[in-house]
């Protein structure tokens, strides 16, 4: 009998797959500030890579918490968009809407027998799950928005998709989560948390120390609000508790970045729009962030700002025919007007010259039976040549 040979090898376990490092990579690009957040989602969505998720539960369950405009929804549509190419795969429930226990039929369906069974059909089922299901991913996204506004109904559903990854409909039909992240969002604690923040947005003038020392604070701040708010059940059946960093000043200037290039694809990959290319200079985006700036409403007062100084005045120059296919738009901030100024720069430019400037949104990442699926179609073409 021939003796096995001992090998002693130092394995690297902070070391993660390529998928895991695409989809951490295509995250960043596109949330700014939040690298906790983003860490805890790629690891849950490694571990199911690697088919060591807990059998029986969620893929994984997520409580993000943080003052408004810093991200949590964000990032959830934001992994849809990485893992199945849309936004919208999000099945998203407003818990505001479901602040009555009578309210629960219009998630789950009301009970043979009781007034309108046929007509309340309910928010989640199997089907809502498995709509947004690709040949690459077959992974569901599912957000309980403010889910300190819920009734205790509802919260009473959450622990049994939490822990058993199942929900029972009025119907007696039976809903299985075990192919779902799940993610719940909440504000509680923000204003403790804003009172902790510089009042100079952010961490603008602090020290890296202080600045550590600032964060501490607000997140236990966000940790001890979720302590007095939730049951510890309820607790204890949430994968990560995430708090989210209030934003600063030098996340909002990449955010606007974020938000410039998307109006950027928006025109120029729209069906049925004008394709051209606009440039802010950086007196228009000083202008953009003074006027996003502020520490009550985080990114979306920015994005509410960039819609209504740059995309209506540029909406207006396409319907009046100002601006036409091919032109360059330069973007600055007018002194005197106290607003932004348009003038095109060049005209007619070729739809190959412009393409090259403006960058493509990313196809969906691929998983491991995807990749596997191509590799064994690949290999049949083969031997059929």
């Amino acid at each position: 009998m021939k003796a096995v040979s001992r090998m002693l090898k130092v394995l690297n376990a902070n070391l993660i797959g390529r998928q895991a490092e695409r989809l951490e990579r295509e995250l960043r690009q596109r949330i700014v500030g939040q690298e906790e957040a983003i860490e805890q989602v790629v690891k849950s969505y490694q571990t199911y890579l690697a088919a060591m998720n807990s059998p029986g539960r969620p893929v994984g369950t997520f409580l993000f918490m943080g003052p408004t405009g810093s991200g949590k929804t964000r990032l959830v549509e934001a992994l849809a968009e990485a893992l199945v190419g849309d936004a919208r795969a999000v099945i998203k429930i407003d818990c505001a809407e479901f602040q009555h226990s009578h309210e629960i039929a219009k998630l789950i369906g009301s009970p043979p027998g009781y007034l309108g069974h046929r007509e309340t059909h309910p928010l989640l089922s199997q089907e809502t799950l498995s709509q947004h299901h690709t040949d690459q991913c077959k992974l569901s996204f599912v957000l309980f928005d403010e889910v300190e506004k819920a009734s205790d109904a509802l919260w009473n559903l959450l622990l049994g998709i939490l822990d058993k990854a199942t929900l029972t409909l009025g119907d007696n039909r039976r809903v299985d989560f075990s192919q779902a992240m799940v993610f719940l969002t909440s504000n509680l604690g923000s204003a403790e948390m804003s009172s902790i923040m510089s009042p100079k947005m952010g961490f603008v003038s602090a020290s890296p120390a202080r600045e550590e020392k600032l964060w501490d604070k607000i997140a236990r701040a966000g940790m001890e609000a979720a302590r007095k708010k939730f049951t510890p059940e309820f607790l204890n059946r949430i994968d990560r508790v995430v708090v989210f960093r209030p934003l600063g000043s030098e996340e909002l200037r990449k955010i606007l970045d974020l938000e410039l290039r998307y109006v950027q694809q928006r025109i120029f990959f729209s069906p049925q729009g004008v394709q051209f290319l606009f440039q802010c200079t950086d007196p228009a985006k000083d202008f953009l962030l003074r006027e996003g700036t502020d520490l009550k409403y985080g990114a979306r007062h920015l994005k509410r700002a960039v819609e209504r100084h740059l995309v209506y005045p540029l909406s207006n120059l396409i319907a009046s025919e100002q601006v036409r296919a091919g032109d360059l738009v330069k973007v600055d901030f007018d002194c005197e007007a106290g607003r932004l100024s348009f003038c095109r720069e060049a005209e007619r430019l070729a739809l190959e010259s412009m393409a090259g400037r403006v960058e493509r949104p990313q196809p969906p990442i691929p998983t491991l039976a995807a990749s596997a699926a191509i590799k064994e179609q690949t290999a049949g073409h083969r031997r059929a040549s």
